[in-house]
């Protein structure tokens, strides 16, 4: 492969700033820089491993699980470069660990929603598949975040998310009155669909993730909802709480799998 199609400077995956190996295969994706540090004050021990551009990187160990973090900035095209760079690096289990909006009115600021498919309305994962192809998260990750979610007593709720690359006229926000005719009632059409909540990075995540066989799922903390007008950051170390005890959870599972020589959608009890 030529470097300019795979760029590595001073051995490193060019934009994270990682080398194959570095991390584990577990890595945990928050978008905010700051929110590596939240998770990985959560785990047992911890390195902090790179910082280049938004992609902050941290690894260590949770309740005897390997674990990372990196950051990936806003919006599926960071995500698209963090992914498949992380890809290139080994890791192959990916839980993004994020903030949402929610479309529907039961859903507080503060509690969490674990996601398990996502409409796309963003442009990056059009770049890897056509729009009929499905952005679903991985069955064992999105069980492993409903169980860790449970065990720790946070508040949960599991849907459809829609990924946009728009924060404000992309998810119905208008600027100064201005709102483009073709994006008014779009909020309506999502809750007539059962979409729950807006972010943007998970369509993404999904549709890379299942073309190269890698494993991802999503945990959000609710800042907005959109329909009762609420904005404040709440939930997000409960969410990364759910996210570090799901990877133990996983890794746990996995280690089963191999010692009883079962493919990767068995899980415990089964």
């Amino acid at each position: 492969m030529k470097l300019a199609e795979k760029p590595v400077f001073r051995g490193k995956l060019y934009h994270i700033s990682i080398a194959p190996g570095e991390l584990p295969r577990y890595v945990l994706l928050p978008g905010d820089p700051k929110r590596t540090e939240i998770i990985a004050s959560i785990w047992d021990e911890r390195e902090e491993v790179a910082y280049y551009r938004q992609y902050r990187s941290f690894r260590g160990r949770y309740k005897g699980a390997p674990i990372a973090t990196v950051s990936t900035g806003i919006g599926g095209p960071a995500t698209e470069i963090a992914v498949i760079e992380l890809l290139y690096a080994g890791a192959d289990t990916f839980i993004r660990v994020g903030s949402t909006g929610a479309l529907v009115r039961n859903i507080k600021v503060g509690d969490l929603i674990i996601n398990y498919a996502a409409v796309r309305l963003d442009g990056a994962s059009r770049a890897y598949a056509p729009i009929e192809y499905p952005a679903v998260a991985s069955l064992d990750v999105t069980l492993a975040l409903i169980k860790a979610a449970e065990t720790l007593g946070y508040r949960y709720h599991v849907g459809i998310v829609a990924s946009t690359d728009s924060f404000y006229a992309g998810q119905e926000r208008p600027i100064d009155g201005f709102l483009p005719d073709f994006q008014r009632g779009l909020i309506e059409r999502l809750r007539k669909l059962r979409v729950i909540n807006f972010e943007m990075e998970c369509a993404t995540l999904f549709t890379i993730s299942n073309i190269f066989g890698a494993r991802s799922g999503a945990v959000m903390a609710v800042f907005a909802n959109r329909e009762t007008g609420e904005f404040e950051k709440k939930g997000e170390k409960e969410a990364a709480e759910v996210a570090s005890e799901a990877i133990r959870i996983l890794y746990e599972w996995d280690q089963e799998r191999d010692r009883k020589q079962k493919n990767r959608f068995w899980i415990p009890g089964l």
